[in-house]
């Protein structure tokens, strides 16, 4: 390695387990110090899961969304000053404040620390006080996939008064579309999220840079020695957000269940008494669904492994970690056809419409019906994984992106130096 770099990552929540941006934060930050790095890691509540030799340093915020207590009334001794004042006051107005509160505070740890810190990698806060860290230091976009495709989504799915929450709700993205374009390179993980990105945010596709996710095969690989569990099925999907399908899916089980023992797995928790605990219900699937949450990567490994078939229902994805988990661990997989998944998977899943609950239902049970078929696929997804999706790839790539943000920005201070001196002189 020609430079050892300090790398400050960013990120606003870092929930550890279930895909998203705590296990995206969690692996880069472990590759990069095992290629020789100095990691920080900043993060707003949930905090993350890091492994030995990666510094958390604690931005924490009024935390108002904790699983335990959402929308929480914080008491006035908690209030610090006037970035908590107005969090709380976004909650109270329906929007999303984490964003740009976590970017404001995040400014002013790093304005601090400028001096202990060659890179910056912002991953997807996407807020305006990232634009005050740039004035110090290089800084490096990450956006997995734009968050205007979830409002989209989300909006379409919300009917009366919840649509207008909703926009309010994601009033935030307005703030990552002006920010986006101004940070360079911007780091996206798929074809797909980078035409996302191009179209919603206006992003130059020169400023991009492709580099997909990678899996964990310390954890996520095959298990031969362990028993496949007839008629199971896994998901690890958001149970409550609309675009990961999780609708779909339960209807396309409830289909199942009137004519063979099959049971669900999904790796979420749900909201009590929200939507997907009454779709249970409705369907009357309690003892055919069951949801996990807070399990080990070891124990979500092994779920995965010892399932019949695995599914990523999504209306959309920009990547899918866990659709590159399931194949890993050689689980026949059936992935919706939409947004990068058919990129991602290939001819190493079984392609579904999206949203269609009675061809989810015909696929799995052909795949139930056949070990050959299942074995098949199986392999193809972990030879597939194998050849593409490695996480001390992903690193070295990232190095490489952050070295590009360095020069450009000593070019630009460069540049700066030269016109004051240029005034100065005239």
């Amino acid at each position: 390695m020609a430079e050892r770099l300090r790398v400050a990552l960013l990120s606003y929540r870092s929930k550890p387990t279930c895909g998203g941006q705590g296990v995206y934060l969690r692996h880069i930050s472990r590759e990069l110090v095992a290629l020789g790095h100095h990691v920080e890691v900043f993060s707003g509540q949930p905090y993350p899961e890091l492994d030995e030799g990666v510094i958390l340093n604690k931005v924490p915020s009024l935390d108002l969304y904790r699983d335990e207590d959402p929308f929480r009334v914080p008491k006035l001794r908690e209030y610090r000053d006037w970035v908590d004042v107005l969090e709380f006051a976004t909650m109270c107005t329906a929007g999303f404040p984490e964003p740009l509160t976590f970017s404001l505070r995040a400014h002013r740890e790093l304005k601090k620390r400028a001096g202990d810190f060659d890179v910056v990698q912002d991953n997807q806060t996407l807020g305006y006080g990232v634009l005050g860290i740039q004035r110090h230091l290089p800084v490096v976009g990450t956006i997995h996939h734009p968050i205007s495709v979830d409002r989209r989504i989300e909006l379409k799915a919300a009917k009366g008064w919840k649509k207008l929450s909703m926009r309010r709700w994601y009033g935030f993205v307005r703030m990552q579309s002006f920010v986006a374009p101004r940070l360079s390179p911007i780091l996206t993980v798929s074809e797909s999220s980078l035409a996302d990105i191009h179209r919603d945010f206006g992003v130059p596709q020169s400023n991009m840079r492709l580099i997909p996710l990678g899996v964990d095969t310390r954890f996520f690989h095959p298990r031969p020695r362990l028993p496949r569990r007839p008629g199971s099925i896994v998901a690890v999907a958001s149970a409550d957000s609309p675009m990961k399908g999780v609708a779909t899916l339960l209807r396309a089980v409830a289909k199942l269940a009137t004519e063979r023992d099959v049971d669900l797995t999904v790796v979420s928790r749900p909201t009590p008494g929200g939507p997907t605990e009454k779709l249970v219900a409705e369907l009357s699937l309690h003892d055919r669904v069951r949801f996990v949450h807070g399990i080990s990567d070891e124990e979500l490994a092994e779920l995965i492994a010892t399932s019949e078939v695995s599914v990523v229902p999504s209306l959309y994805e920009g990547f899918s970690l866990p659709a590159v988990e399931h194949m890993a661990c050689g689980t026949p997989l059936v992935a919706s056809r939409t947004g990068a998944l058919p990129e991602v998977v290939g001819d190493a899943a079984v392609q579904v419409t999206p949203g269609d609950a009675e061809e989810l239902a015909a696929v799995l049970r052909r795949l139930l019906d056949s070990p050959q078929e299942r074995a098949a696929i199986g392999r193809r997804g972990y030879d597939r994984v194998m050849e593409r999706y490695a996480w001390p790839v992903v690193a070295q790539r990232t190095v490489e992106a952050y070295g590009e943000a360095i020069a450009a920005h000593r070019a630009t201070h460069r540049a700066t130096h030269r016109a004051r001196a240029g005034r100065t002189a005239g």
